[in-house]
C-alpha cells in the first residue's frame, strides 16, 4: 500500500467531512458539540480538537500493550519486566491494567500463530512490513481471534492505535488487514492456515499453538524420554499458553500460612510453603512488602525444598562445626532464599554465589530479611565452574541451578520461544556439564548435588547427567521422588504422579508448576568407585 496515495486518499476524505458539515453538527472549525453522538449527556459546547486529532487517540490500555511488545521486539525486554513499569507509567490499573496485560501477553504467546494469519491476508513477506506496524496488526488479530472483541470496536481502536504510533498511511494499510482477519472464524483460519494434522502433526501443533516448530518436536522428544505419552503433547503446548496463578513462597521461620490467608492468599497447591494469590499484584500484602514472602513457582520451590528437607536422609557427609551449603548459580535468589531459610534448621550455613555482578545484587535483597533474622547466608559473585578446584570435597549440600534454555517456564516468559534457537541448546549444554563437575568436584564425601534446570528438554536434562556420570565413578544418582515428595502437602504426596525416577521430571500439564527437572547425585563417602542403587541406572 502506497502511503502517499494514503495521505492523499485522507485528505479527500477530509474534504468530504468538511462539506458534510450542516448534517453532522459540527461548526466552521470542525468542532462537534459533545453530548451530540448520541451519548446522552447534555451539550456542554464544542470540542477543543478537530476531527483529524480526535481519530489519532486510543485507550491506554492498547498504548500500554504496544508499548511492552515493542519493547521486547526492539530492546529484547523481558516481557515481566517491561509490563508493571508501562502500567505504572499509564497509571493504569483494574480492568484497564488487566485488558493490558491480556493483551500483551496474549499476542506474545500467539505470535506465531498471529502472523500466520496476518501473512494470509497480505502480498507480501511479512519480513517486509515494519516491525512497528506488525506489532499493532498482532495486538488487533488478537482481540479479533482470541479475545472475542467485538470486531468493530478491535478494529477501530486498534486503527486509531496505529495512527498514533505509525502514522494515517500504515493506519489505513492495518485497517485493510484486520477487516480481512475478522471475515473468518478462528477454526476457520486454524483450518487455513495451520497443515493438515495428518501430513504434519508437528507443524499443525506449532501454528494451533503458537510453538516454533523446533521446540513442539523438542518437547515431544522430551516427554517421551522421561517416561512419559508423547499424546500429551497437544495438552502439554496448551498449558504452556494459559496465564499461571500467582504462586507465593513463605520465607521458612518469617511467617506462615495464618498470616497469608489473613492477608487474602490461600494454601498452595502443592508446596509446604507455597501459597496462591487470587489475582493482581500481591506487592501491597505486608509479607511480601517486608520480604517474608515472595512470589514463586511451586516447581521451583519443590527443588529448592528436595535438598534442603529431602536430602536429610541421603546426605551423609561428616564435618565439624556447623555443616557448610553452597548455591552455585544463585541469581536472581529465589531458592537461595528457601534454602538459607532452611539452612539453620540443619546447623548449617549458606554461601551462594552468581557470575553477573547484578545479579548477586538481587540476591542479596532476595535474603536480606533472611539474614536480618539470623540466617548465615553469604553472597559472592564468582564463577561456578571454577569452584570445584577452588573449594573441593568442602560442601555438604550443593545445589546447581544451571542456566538453561527455559522451556520449562513459557507460562511465564513467553518471549523466550521466539528468541530462543536449536543452537542455543548446544552452547547451554557445555556450560551445563561444566557447572556440574564443579558442583560435584565441590562436594564432600557423602556429600549431596541437585542438578536442576526449568527445561524439560533432554539435552540439558538426562543427557547431561549422563554424560558426566560416565566420565566419574566416585558419583552414584540417587532416587529423587522421596525427596521431592518431601516439598509435598502429606495428604498429597500419594496422589502426586512423579515419574518413573531416579530423576524428577515436573510438567505444567500434569502438576500445574514450571517444567522443572531434579537430579540428585551423591560423592562416595569412601572414595571407592560408585555402584548405582538397585533399580536407578544412571539416568
Amino acid at each position: 500500500m502506497n502511503p502517499q496515495r494514503d495521505d492523499h486518499r485522507g485528505r479527500r476524505e477530509d474534504r468530504g467531512r468538511r462539506e458534510d458539515r450542516p448534517r453532522s453538527g459540527r461548526d466552521a472549525q470542525g468542532r462537534e458539540r459533545s453530548g451530540s453522538r448520541g451519548q446522552g449527556g447534555p451539550r456542554r459546547g464544542w470540542s477543543s480538537s478537530r476531527p483529524s486529532e480526535r481519530s489519532r487517540t486510543s485507550t491506554g490500555s492498547r498504548e500500554v500493550a504496544y508499548e511492552a511488545l515493542t519493547a521486547v521486539r526492539e530492546d529484547d525486554a523481558y516481557a515481566n519486566l517491561v509490563l508493571p513499569r508501562l502500567l505504572r507509567r499509564h497509571r493504569l490499573s483494574g480492568r484497564d491494567a488487566a485488558f493490558a496485560t491480556e493483551m500483551f501477553y496474549g499476542s506474545l504467546r500467539a505470535q506465531g500463530r498471529l502472523d500466520a494469519i496476518i501473512a494470509a491476508c497480505i502480498d507480501r513477506s511479512l519480513d517486509e512490513v515494519d516491525g512497528a506496524v506488525l506489532d499493532v496488526m498482532r495486538l488487533g488479530a488478537y482481540q479479533l481471534v482470541d479475545m472475542g472483541v467485538a470486531p468493530h470496536a478491535a478494529t477501530s481502536e486498534t486503527v486509531a492505535l496505529a495512527r498514533s504510533v505509525v502514522g494515517a498511511g500504515a493506519a489505513s494499510f492495518v485497517n485493510a488487514v484486520l477487516r480481512r482477519v475478522g471475515e473468518r472464524t478462528p477454526e476457520e483460519w486454524i483450518q487455513k492456515v495451520a497443515p493438515d494434522p495428518e501430513k504434519d502433526l508437528v507443524g499443525h501443533l506449532a501454528v494451533v499453538h503458537s510453538h516454533p516448530t523446533w521446540i513442539v518436536r523438542a518437547l515431544g522428544d522430551a516427554l517421551a524420554g522421561h517416561g512419559r505419552d508423547r499424546a500429551e503433547l497437544a495438552d502439554l503446548l496448551d498449558a504452556q499458553n494459559r496465564a499461571p496463578a500467582v504462586s507465593l513462597v513463605m520465607r521458612p521461620g518469617l511467617t506462615d500460612l495464618d498470616e497469608m490467608i489473613e492477608g487474602g492468599a490461600g494454601r498452595g497447591k502443592l508446596s509446604i510453603f507455597g501459597a496462591t494469590w487470587p489475582s493482581g499484584d500481591p506487592g501491597g500484602m505486608d509479607p511480601v512488602r517486608q520480604g517474608r514472602a515472595a512470589v514463586q513457582d511451586e516447581g521451583s520451590q519443590l527443588m529448592a525444598l528436595a535438598l534442603g528437607l529431602g536430602a536429610d536422609d541421603l546426605v551423609i557427609a561428616e564435618q565439624e562445626g556447623p555443616a557448610e551449603w553452597l548455591d552455585l548459580c544463585a541469581g536472581p535468589g529465589g531458592k537461595t532464599a528457601l534454602l538459607g531459610g532452611l539452612a539453620p534448621g540443619h546447623d548449617a550455613e549458606l554461601l551462594a554465589i552468581e557470575v553477573q555482578p547484578h545479579r548477586t545484587v538481587l540476591v542479596d535483597r532476595a535474603v536480606e530479611t533472611l539474614r536480618e533474622a539470623g540466617c548465615e547466608i553469604i553472597t559472592r559473585t564468582a564463577d561456578g565452574t571454577t569452584i570445584g578446584r577452588e573449594m573441593p570435597g568442602h560442601f555438604t549440600r550443593i545445589l546447581a541451578d544451571v542456566p538453561c534454555s527455559g522451556l520449562g517456564a513459557l507460562r511465564r516468559r513467553p518471549e523466550s520461544r521466539w528468541r530462543r534457537t536449536p543452537g542455543d541448546i548446544g552452547q547451554l549444554a557445555a556450560l551445563q556439564r561444566d557447572l556440574l563437575t564443579s558442583a560435584l568436584d565441590a562436594a564432600a564425601p557423602g556429600g549431596v548435588v541437585a542438578y536442576v534446570t526449568c527445561s524439560p528438554h533432554l539435552a540439558e536434562t538426562r543427557l547431561v547427567v549422563a554424560d558426566v556420570l560416565k566420565r566419574r565413578d566416585d558419583i552414584e544418582q540417587l532416587d529423587a521422588r522421596p525427596a521431592v515428595a518431601a516439598g509435598i502437602h502429606p495428604d498429597l504426596q500419594d496422589e502426586v504422579d512423579l515419574g518413573q525416577g531416579p530423576s524428577v521430571q515436573l510438567w505444567p500439564h500434569v502438576h500445574g508448576t514450571d517444567a522443572m527437572f531434579i537430579a540428585l547425585l551423591r560423592k562416595n563417602p569412601t572414595g571407592d568407585p560408585a555402584t548405582p542403587e538397585e533399580g536407578h541406572p544412571a539416568s
